[in-house]
């Protein structure tokens, strides 16, 4: 989570929401980052999940990240979900939960939805308070 947290605040440096990702090899080793980029790349998709998995699959060199753990300073919402899922991950480590929009858990639990055949091992609230505080922070500094 110390890692996620580094590429959250990096998203913050740049202007956007203070969200950041990390994928870990089986053996623990991180093979992946990513921090949100949509301000920077105007790409709506450009979420930490997502860069964070995409840096991992081109690192082993194949899609399917079956035996990784994705770590992330915010719930996943339904995009990245969805990514989680497609790439195999088959275990996520998340820090604050997100009710607005959180799709792993809070508003709704599509890695684990037993319809698709979701299995995914969730750990919640892992530096939470820390991973909020950037959130908060960020967002009242908006206002």
């Amino acid at each position: 989570m110390g890692e996620a947290l580094v590429q959250a605040r990096a998203a913050r440096e740049a202007g956007d929401v203070p969200v950041g990702a990390v994928v870990l090899s089986p053996d623990g080793d991180i093979i992946g980052t990513g921090h949100n980029r949509r301000e920077a790349v105007h790409d709506p998709s450009a979420h930490a999940e997502v860069e964070a998995i995409r840096a991992a699959a081109s690192s082993l060199g194949t899609w399917r990240l079956d035996g990784c753990t994705m770590v992330v300073t915010l719930e996943p919402c339904l995009m990245c979900a969805g990514a989680i899922l497609q790439s195999r991950i088959p275990r996520l480590v998340l820090g604050a939960w997100d009710e607005k929009a959180g799709a792993t858990g809070s508003q709704w639990d599509v890695v684990r939805d037993a319809r698709i055949g979701a299995k995914v091992e969730v750990v919640s609230g892992v530096r939470a308070a820390e991973c909020a505080e950037l959130l908060t922070e960020f967002f009242e500094a908006r206002r």
